[in-house]
């Protein structure tokens, strides 16, 4: 679980002087310098169109403008939604502010509720995206969109997805077929959205993170099963999910 294992949403190192800053071409964008230089003229209605595409594609870096939001909404159709603590994870704009390329497995070390419980305990600082259980049902609490603060590294929690598994690392049974399979199902649908190659360079445990304290998913969790079966879910032909408005209590 994510528990001492959070990120927080700290300040980005500081960089070179302002003034430097201030000579240096912005990445991607288009400068009056640019334009000017030669002598060149430049149409006004070109101009605008580089001016109208470079501010479309860094708008969400405008303060207090992100994508619209609906409450409850679903990125995965077969889960239900419970939000997750405000402190347990920050907002963002996923993947046009940070690529997501990771998926990383973890388990809970207790119950499906009590999971969705400290989830919802903004004291505990962690969470994970979705949470499975033992009997296949999976609870959506935080939006891909968003930076979940689950694996106690920022530079991976900012480019991937997290998943909680019901149960204990030292407990085998723990980790049932319906578990497994239902998974399965959500990774290949997470790998399928953000063309994440299914592999175990990208699907990883919590374990395998830097810098982690962590053990999940444990020396039981079978990669070899578990890869296997995502690879047939993301060639399988789609099958009908609950309405993206369905919700659970906790």
């Amino acid at each position: 679980m994510g528990n001492n294992g959070s990120t927080g949403a700290s300040g980005k190192p500081s960089g070179t002087s302002s003034r430097k800053a201030s000579r240096k071409k912005p990445s991607g964008g288009v400068s009056r310098r640019a334009l000017l230089i030669g002598g060149g003229v430049v149409a006004a209605g070109t101009v605008a169109v580089l001016v109208r595409d470079e501010v479309k594609r860094a708008w969400w870096r405008v303060p207090g403008v992100e994508k619209p939001r609906k409450p409850g909404e679903l990125d995965y159709g077969a889960a239900t939604w419970v939000a997750a603590s405000e402190a347990n994870w920050r907002r963002a704009d996923r993947p046009d502010d940070f690529r997501i390329d990771r998926v990383i497995i973890h388990v809970t070390q207790g119950s499906f509720d009590s999971a969705v419980r400290v989830f919802q305990d903004p004291a505990h600082r962690a969470a994970t995206h979705y949470i499975v259980g033992q009997d296949g049902r999976v609870v959506q609490m935080i939006r891909e969109l968003d930076v979940a603060y689950q694996a106690g590294n920022r530079s991976f929690n900012e480019r991937a997805v997290g998943i909680e598994h019901e149960g204990f690392v030292d407990r085998p049974k723990d980790l049932t077929k319906a578990m497994y399979e239902s998974s399965a199902r959500l990774t290949a649908s997470i790998c399928a959205r953000y063309e994440i190659p299914i592999d175990r360079e990208h699907i990883i445990g919590h374990v395998e993170v830097p810098g982690t304290d962590h053990t999940d998913p444990g020396p039981h969790w079978d990669w070899d099963r578990y890869l296997k079966l995502v690879k047939r879910s993301a060639t399988a032909p789609p099958t009908p999910t609950p309405s993206a408005s369905a919700s659970a209590s906790a």
